[in-house]
This record gives C-alpha cells, sequence and structure tokens, in this order.
C-alpha cells in the first residue's frame, strides 16, 4: 500500500495552480505560434501577437496570463491500493490547496467564486470550493488533473440530446457559430459524446486536459472515427472564418479534442466546452515519495513574437474626450487610450440600475459623463503594480444594463470583449456611443499601461468594486462606432467569404 500524505496532496495543488496562472502550456503556445505566423487578417495576427507577448510577459514576472483565474476544476483517479492518512478528506485537501494556491502573496490569484449562486452570490474570497471528481482505479498511485477554467469560456458549454440520426459535425458548428467571441478565441473545443447527459459534459471537461497534437494529426491522418471527427470539426470550424477575438481571420480553433462514452440506444448526448486564450492545466503523479512539483518551461519554447502598437493607431485623451470627438471613429481602427475611466462588472451594473430606478443619486466619485466604463475585475496588486493582470471580461454579459447607462448616466463609451447583442448594438447607435474592445488573454499587457487605479465605489463587491483607473496609451480596438456597425459582424464575414473562394 502507498501512502499519500494529505501535505503532499495539497502543496501539489497549490504548485499546480500557481505555475499554470503563469505558464501556458508549451504545446498551446506553440500552437499559437504556428496560427500567428499564418495568420491573414491584420485585427487578427495583431490580437494574436498581443496574446503570445502577454504570455511571455507573464512567464518572466510570474503573474496571471488573465485577470479571471478561475474556477478549479480536479480530476483525481485513486489507485485502490492507495493509503491516505488518518481523517484524510480529498476534497478538504483538494480546498486547501486552492486557498493556498489563490492567497500566495508573491502571487495573488483572484477570487473569483461565489456561493449562495441562486441568492446573495457572496464571494467567497479564496476561491474555494473546487469542483472536485474522484475516481478509484487499480494501482497505488494518485493521478491528478487539474484546470482553472475561465467565466467567459465556461458560460459557453452547450450541451444536447441529438437524435441517434443527426449530425454531430453539423450540431458543433451551430453551436461555434452562436459562441461569437465571448470564449476569448483562438482556443480548443472539447467535446463529449455519449453516456448520459452529465457523462457527455463531464467527457467534455476532461478531454480539455489533453495535450494539443493537431499537426501531428494532420500529418499522420486519422486511425479511427473520433479522429475523423476532430479534423472535420476543425477544419469546418477554421472556415467560419471568426477568427482571434471574432475579428475575422484564419484561426478560431487551434485542436479539437474528443472523449467518448457507450450511449443508450435512443440517444446522442453531445456536449461542446471551449477552451479560451488563457488555457490552463496541468497534470502530476503522487505515487508516495513526496509532493509533486512542476517543472517550469524554458523561455527559448516561446515565439520570438513582441508586440508594438500601431504607428497609425488614434491616440484618445479620455480626460477631454466629447461626444463629438467619436464620431468619426470607425470599426476596426485601433486607439491608444489615456487619462482616466471607470470600471465595472456585473454586480456594479446591478447596483447602478438599482440606484437609478429609485431614483437616487449614484455613490461619490460616481460621475458617467462624457466617460467610458472598462468591463474589468482585476488582479490585486503586488509590488510597484498600480493594479494586478487586468484585462476585459465578457461585454454581453452587460447587455442588459446598456440602455439605462447610456439614457441616464451621460456615459459616452464602453470598453470590454466579445460581441454585443442585436438590441444592445441599436441602444449604441441612438444614443451615438460606441464599443471598443480590449484584447481577451492579454491582461498583464493590458495592465502595465494602467499607472494608478483606486476604489470608488462598492468596496464589498471584492474584484467587482467600481475602480477609477488611470490608463496611458491603453490598446483598445473599436468594435462598435455611433452608427452601429460592429467589427464582430464585418470581420467574420469578410474572412468567411475569403476562405469560401479560396476553397
Amino acid at each position: 500500500m502507498t501512502l499519500i500524505k494529505s501535505e503532499d496532496l495539497v502543496a501539489s495543488i497549490a504548485d499546480a495552480l500557481q505555475f499554470m496562472s503563469y505558464y501556458h502550456p508549451v504545446d498551446f503556445i506553440q500552437a499559437l505560434g504556428e496560427a500567428y505566423e499564418k495568420e491573414q487578417s491584420p485585427a487578427a495576427k495583431d490580437a494574436i501577437a498581443q496574446i503570445l507577448t502577454n504570455s511571455r510577459m507573464c512567464a518572466e514576472g510570474k503573474r496571471p496570463i488573465c485577470q479571471d483565474t478561475g474556477i478549479v476544476v480536479v480530476f483525481l483517479d485513486v489507485g485502490t491500493d492507495v493509503r491516505w492518512e488518518p481523517g484524510a478528506d480529498i476534497e478538504a485537501l483538494v480546498n486547501e490547496g486552492v486557498r493556498r494556491a489563490y492567497t500566495l502573496p508573491e502571487n495573488p490569484l483572484r477570487a473569483s467564486i461565489v456561493a449562495d449562486p441562486a441568492g446573495r452570490r457572496k464571494n467567497t474570497f479564496d476561491n474555494t470550493p473546487a469542483v472536485t471528481h474522484i475516481r478509484l482505479v487499480p494501482g497505488n498511485k494518485v493521478e491528478v488533473k487539474l484546470a482553472a477554467k475561465g467565466g467567459g469560456s465556461e458560460n459557453k458549454a452547450q450541451l444536447a440530446m441529438l437524435n441517434p440520426s443527426d449530425d454531430i459535425v453539423d450540431w458543433v458548428l451551430a453551436q461555434v457559430s452562436e459562441m461569437g467571441a465571448g470564449w476569448c478565441p483562438p482556443g480548443v473545443l472539447g467535446i463529449g459524446i455519449g453516456g448520459t447527459a452529465e457523462k457527455a459534459v463531464l467527457l467534455a471537461k476532461e478531454s480539455l486536459m489533453q495535450p494539443i497534437d493537431m499537426a501531428a494529426l494532420k500529418l499522420k491522418g486519422p486511425a479511427n472515427r473520433l479522429e475523423e471527427l476532430r479534423l472535420e470539426i476543425h477544419d469546418k470550424v477554421n472556415r467560419l472564418g471568426i477568427g482571434a477575438q471574432g475579428l475575422g481571420g484564419l484561426t478560431t480553433v487551434l485542436d479539437v479534442k474528443i472523449l467518448d462514452y457507450p450511449t443508450h440506444a435512443a440517444s446522442l448526448p453531445v456536449a461542446v466546452i471551449p477552451n479560451c486564450a488563457a488555457t490552463r492545466h496541468a497534470h502530476f503523479t503522487l505515487d508516495g515519495s513526496g509532493a509533486a512539483y512542476q517543472t517550469p518551461p524554458s523561455l527559448a519554447d516561446w515565439p520570438q513574437v513582441s508586440w508594438q502598437p500601431d504607428p497609425q493607431s488614434r491616440h484618445v485623451d479620455l480626460d477631454t474626450l466629447i461626444a463629438q470627438d467619436i464620431e468619426n471613429w470607425q470599426p476596426g481602427e485601433t486607439l491608444l487610450l489615456s487619462g482616466k475611466l471607470l470600471t465595472g462588472r456585473d454586480a456594479a451594473h446591478r447596483r447602478i440600475a438599482e440606484l437609478l430606478a429609485k431614483g437616487e443619486p449614484l455613490p461619490e466619485g460616481v460621475d458617467f459623463t462624457n466617460r467610458f466604463i472598462y468591463y474589468v475585475g482585476p488582479v490585486d496588486p503586488v509590488r510597484n503594480e498600480a493594479v494586478g493582470p487586468a484585462g476585459p471580461t465578457t461585454a454581453t454579459r452587460m447587455d442588459k444594463f446598456t440602455e439605462t447607462m447610456l439614457a441616464n448616466t451621460g456615459l459616452l463609451g464602453m470598453i470590454g470583449k466579445a460581441e454585443r447583442g442585436e438590441a444592445t448594438i441599436e441602444s449604441i447607435r441612438r444614443h451615438r456611443s460606441v464599443y471598443l474592445i480590449a484584447v481577451g488573454g492579454a491582461a498583464y499587457l493590458v495592465a502595465r499601461s494602467v499607472k494608478s487605479a483606486r476604489v470608488v465605489a462598492f468596496a464589498d463587491l471584492g474584484m467587482e468594486a467600481i475602480y477609477e483607473f488611470e490608463v496611458k496609451e491603453m490598446p483598445v480596438t473599436v468594435a462598435v462606432d455611433v452608427n452601429g456597425s460592429s467589427i464582430h459582424e464585418t470581420g467574420p464575414t469578410e474572412w468567411r467569404g475569403i476562405l469560401i473562394r479560396a476553397e
């Protein structure tokens, strides 16, 4: 019997979560580098360059790749010949590892988990509990696979109970088309087929723990039906032209992973879960010899890509901006923002809407007149940082509040990531506002442009509080202009046409 000490599991979990917060898997970053080399869309190429540059910066600075440091998902395969210390509670040990990792003073990770999800949604402030899956398997070791799954990509998960005669590829393509850019492509699709509803979703999630090997699969050719499906879905998804950040381009997915399981003769459960450009997962084995620690990769494995702002970018002074100044901004145009802006996410928007509905004033220091709001929940700063990694969150979640904000606060524009809904775009057009995007997956790079940050309202919301940021040359792209033209519609449409004509 192999004795596994409780501290060994705790320490290994904590080390892996810290490690994956600032090191991309090397297979992912190399596949992204290959996508950068072949990308022909200027907007998508720029976005990938920001992600690659951000990745190297995080590896060097040991700071999070993305401000959303994820919900922790753990798969433990426990050998039947393993013995634990008396009183060991495996899930409690996993959660202690999460707590230790997310509260490490040298590199604090953002606490994103809220308890009472259908009620008060109060932050647990240490990112616990994890979602833990435990299986008993033959052997005398403990195999652990874990991920820190971002909310933007997790929110795009889909499950369907198809008929046995339905086409899986057609269904996946329809789901990816509906996902838009909220999951921060380019990334990886995880697909689960078979079993029951919950088994298909679990298979999809676990498939994302596998290494990227699409290039090798293309070279050797498929050996079975699942590999045929992987190749077909990979190529057809990329021909949709969605591209990096949904801007239109050649690469939407880097790989497609599939796991399956026998199912009922009347059923065909299929689930798809995307992994974003901040893909984070790690594996380790406990064999009784002590804790397992991750081995740092060599920075020589990173593509030699160093993003710089486009010299043609428009410089914008946020402190003097008025409505007339944004009238000639064009979709796809790159801007460098300097000056002060306010931040706000879901919880802050809800409170603002409640105050406005009651006819009550906004908190002192919260004045949106001729200002921009940045949809962000930053990581806490360390050392001499003004703020920790501070990339954008998915703007679509704020759509329900946009008309209220534009009609009642004097707000000039918004900054986030991903597309906006039709009603929101119409509201932007009607109020002659604009929507800008920052690159999801480039949080540390974006945070370098933040020169000061202070909480001005709703401090009890933690990372969802309203901050005032002072930024210098913060890189953004015009996504929706004052006329309601959206780069998330025109970009993919253009590149889908290019790809169809090239066939």
